[in-house]
């Protein structure tokens, strides 16, 4: 956080008890997460700093603010170390109205879905809108954009050439998701990367799944920190054995936290040192029924994790391995003032939320509620793409008539897809989606007014009976992703997309079911949590009604484009194999009608 000589000063002069404390928080006891112990202590604080921990006696001044904390714990603010914030489809402003009366009060994220869609001003725009919150962001440059490979469509590329100039912003923390597949490959991109991020002193932020033995070895020559990504406890263990850095995920798709824990809980304790945690992906729904990181602490108590362990986990072990443990972390002198009274580490409810010296959420609510930023053009106005007609989501082959065997993108989860190959009838030489054989058809438009593309796939798995739903907020590239077993019914729910500036739909014989708008960049929105959640619910019960069973449908098709993701995915540019990496025709075989 940047400051002048002039608060270095005052800051100082604080610190030794020539300037009193603007607010001391008395007769709590303080949970240590450098030392591991608790013991009564006051915390004095000028303005956005701690100056004092212990006997704050000497800096209490007649206008010296009070909270009494007699009975309960002090802990410091809780970091979420890997979110997307975007994916929350909650503007900055709506997230922190979120998670702050939780006592998360700082994350890391690359805003790389504010990249793909507003490029670097529009990150700009997001710094200044933090400036205002009760919420530290960490921003780590993300390693390149489109992360897709091959590459799909986006508003903005990062490359090398512009990680040599924002490495030096003073907002940068760091090099961001770099996927262990570019150091695989040895993308010369990639690599010059790593060297800028190296030659300035930044650590190097990995997205590394499944990698072990060899490949393990081969990402960490490479100079990466940490990793947010473990499928399994026995993973997590050999990362943290090689040197890594590792957090525990617990989405609300992917739920490692109870997996990832046995490596603290069955195989090593000492091990959690190196252990924070992470969301990654979350909904409003998840955060206002659960929590958010303090439900991760709980989750982890409840699993076997000491208290204050798990604590650790969430606090000062992560600002350890991104390397911001000066800023924040701990209750200690000169970091910022975010503390958080809880009614006991074992149960860990908090009860009031201090950040930079301001207390701003008490009993899970925040006491003001923040107001989002006028957006300028950068972030609203219709989608880039000419509207469509039913006829731009049929599948066409030369034959009139026959059977099409089709490879259609399996889904088995929000991050496990598999091919799955199917026999589907060619009807007046469309290739027809089969809600019985369980295949609907997918495509994703690009929004961007770039080039027009449009791709056309198939998918299995979800189960959808008739209708089409659509989403604008689609990572990692952000374009229109839409499937159905109606054509009309994806034309209209795009063509609501494309007008509305964004958001999400469900749409059943020609009737909007249910539409969240979502005009902040196309990806996001400015409503309270609880309003965003109601829409969410809504879009479920949409989802319900086209026959899907799976636990989120509109956000497991979101992921769709992720081409991270093995074995499937489709981009604006078409289906891609995700393990060889390149573009592939659904269509394995025609087979003509016989007569």
């Amino acid at each position: 956080m940047i400051q002048t000589l002039a608060q270095l000063k005052d800051y100082i002069k604080a610190g030794a008890a020539k300037i009193s404390a603007d607010l001391v928080v008395e007769n709590g006891t303080l949970v240590n997460v450098m030392t591991t112990e608790f013991y009564q202590a006051d915390i004095a604080i000028y303005k956005e700093k701690i100056v004092a921990v212990g006997n704050v006696e000497a800096y209490i001044g007649d206008k010296t603010k009070h909270i009494d904390a007699t009975g309960k714990y002090i802990t410091p603010g809780l970091i979420d170390g890997h979110i997307h914030v975007e994916c929350s489809k909650m503007s900055m402003t709506s997230f922190a109205n979120a998670v702050v009366p939780f006592g998360t009060t700082s994350v890391v994220s690359g805003l790389d879905e504010t990249v793909a869609v507003a490029g670097l001003e529009g990150v700009q725009e997001v710094f200044k809108e933090i400036e205002g919150l009760p919420l530290n962001l960490f921003w780590g440059a993300p390693y390149k954009t489109p992360y897709t490979i091959p590459q799909s469509t986006i508003a903005f590329n990062i490359d090398a050439d512009v990680q040599e100039t924002i490495q030096k912003w003073t907002e940068c923390y760091g090099v961001w998701e770099t996927v262990r597949e570019a150091i695989e490959t040895q993308d010369e991109d990639t690599l010059k990367t790593l060297v800028h991020a190296q030659n300035n002193h930044l650590p190097i932020f990995g997205c590394a799944p499944m990698a072990t033995g060899v490949k393990l070895n081969e990402y960490l020559a490479s100079g990466i920190r940490l990793d947010h990504e473990s499928y399994g406890h026995e993973e997590l263990v050999e990362k943290a054995r090689n040197g890594m850095n590792v957090l525990i995920r617990e989405s609300s798709v992917t739920h490692f936290l109870a997996e990832n824990i046995r490596a603290v809980t069955e195989v090593n304790p000492a091990i959690a040192r190196h252990v924070s945690f992470c969301t990654d992906d979350v909904t409003a729904t998840d955060i206002l029924e659960k929590g958010h990181l303090d439900n991760l602490v709980k989750l982890a108590i409840q699993a076997g994790v000491e208290p204050i362990t798990a604590i650790q986990m969430a606090t000062i072990n992560s600002a350890e391995a991104y390397r911001i443990d000066d800023q924040v972390g701990s209750v200690s002198p000169g970091r910022l003032a975010d503390i958080l009274i809880v009614d006991q580490p074992g149960s860990f409810n908090v009860e009031l939320v201090i950040s930079r010296g301001q207390v701003v959420a008490e009993n899970k609510e925040i006491l003001k509620p923040l107001v989002a930023p006028v957006r300028s053009d950068l972030f609203k106005g219709k989608l880039k793409h000419e509207l469509t007609s039913a006829n731009d989501f049929e599948y066409k082959v030369t034959e009139k008539a026959g059977m099409a065997t089709v490879q259609t993108i399996n889904s088995q989860g929000a991050f496990v897809r598999k091919r799955k190959d199917v026999d589907l009838i060619i009807n007046d030489g469309v290739v027809q989606p089969s809600p019985e054989k369980d295949v609907a058809l997918v495509s994703v438009l690009e929004r961007f007014g770039k080039n027009g593309n449009q791709s056309l796939g198939f998918t299995s798995g979800w189960g959808l009976k008739k209708g089409a739903m659509a989403s604008s907020s689609a990572p990692d590239d952000n374009n229109i992703v839409v499937m159905g077993v109606s054509a009309n019914d994806m034309s209209i729910a795009t063509n609501k997309l494309i007008e509305a500036g964004g958001g999400q739909i469900v749409v059943i014989d020609g009737e909007v079911i249910s539409f969240l708008a979502l005009p902040v960049g196309g990806i996001m929105s400015d409503l309270s949590p609880r309003k965003i959640e109601a829409g969410e619910i809504a879009l479920r019960k949409g989802t319900d009604l086209m026959g899907s069973e799976l636990p989120d449908p509109m956000f497991y098709m979101s992921f769709l484009p992720i081409t991270a993701i093995p074995d499937l995915a489709i981009t604006d540019l078409g289906m891609v194999d995700c393990v060889a990496l390149k573009i592939v025709d659904p269509i394995i075989q025609i087979m003509p009608l016989k007569g």
